[in-house]
């Protein structure tokens, strides 16, 4: 198969890619930047953009440094860049842990962190670390920027609150104590498909008892988010198995899985179960 025709554009500027996404976005227009996920289904035909963006050649959208008190990640940042810790400290190495688990490697050298963002799939490990860090996710259309909170950003199956003429430029994670630790287990049915079932769960240790949890779930609902509810079971007590077992029963039980013709909703709450449970288990080794 090959594309539909479509109008491809080069712009050298982000203002003036806003400038043409405002004018052809009501035309079905897409940003490019990895095409990993867009470029695929263009050849298929599922997508059917009549324009084509390309940010690829845009200066400083490839930024990756550490500004204040976050990691800033620009728009055409490659899941390669994380191959490595991009910054010392937890932070870096949690992105340097679940980076291996995107996809194959041809993949990562082309596709795009942001662009997992934008393209929002519920199974992406990219949008569950945003979801599960709070992070912020700047964007930017002709008329201004405004800056959108993880929690507010991820609206459903491939959906987010970006309007069709604002462009994805900037995420934001922020640094991680020095002391956090972490744990990231993924369910997939093979190496590089799409997980089932993630989880990624984060704490500190102050007297020996648990602050500041964080879990986050991927792969077994709409969209990926962070389970407040069941970060009360983990806060302010002792790191044990029967703490992380209660844990990950609250969240079996907080979750609205996803069905469909091969995995229940049963199976999605087993698998989540397990991947919270093999996530905490990690934080301690």
């Amino acid at each position: 198969m090959k594309p539909a025709p479509f109008v491809y554009h080069k712009p050298h500027t982000v203002d003036e890619a806003a400038a043409v996404l405002a004018q052809v976005a009501p035309d079905y227009g897409r940003v490019l930047a990895g095409g990993q996920s867009l470029v695929p289904s263009m050849a298929f035909r599922l997508a059917r953009p009549t324009h084509l963006i390309d940010i690829n050649n845009i200066a400083g959208l490839d930024r990756l440094a550490v500004d204040g008190d976050a990691l800033s990640i620009g728009a055409t940042v490659r899941h390669a860049s994380f191959h490595r810790p991009v910054t010392e400290g937890p932070l870096g190495q949690l992105l340097a842990f679940v980076v291996q688990h995107i996809a194959h490697y041809p993949i990562r050298t082309r596709g795009t962190f942001c662009g997992s963002l934008a393209n929002a799939d519920p199974a992406s490990e990219w949008c569950m670390v945003a979801a599960t860090l709070d992070a912020t996710i700047k964007a930017k259309n002709r008329q201004n920027t405004r800056d959108i909170p993880a929690e507010d950003y991820f609206d459903g199956i491939m959906s987010t609150t970006l309007k069709e003429d604002e462009i994805l430029v900037e995420a934001r994670l922020p640094i991680l104590a020095a002391d956090t630790r972490f744990g990231f287990y993924e369910f997939s049915r093979r190496a590089g498909d799409l997980a089932l079932a993630m989880a990624l769960v984060l704490y500190r240790i102050r007297d020996g008892k648990i602050v500041e949890p964080r879990i986050g779930i991927g792969g077994v609902e709409a969209r990926p988010r962070r389970l407040r509810e069941a970060e009360t079971v983990l806060a302010g007590r002792e790191p044990t198995a029967a703490c992380f077992r209660a844990a990950a029963e609250a969240v079996a039980d907080a979750i609205e899985p996803l069905e469909d013709t091969q995995t229940n909703a049963a199976c999605r709450r087993d698998l989540i179960h397990t991947a919270v449970s093999r996530a905490l288990k990690r934080t301690s080794t």
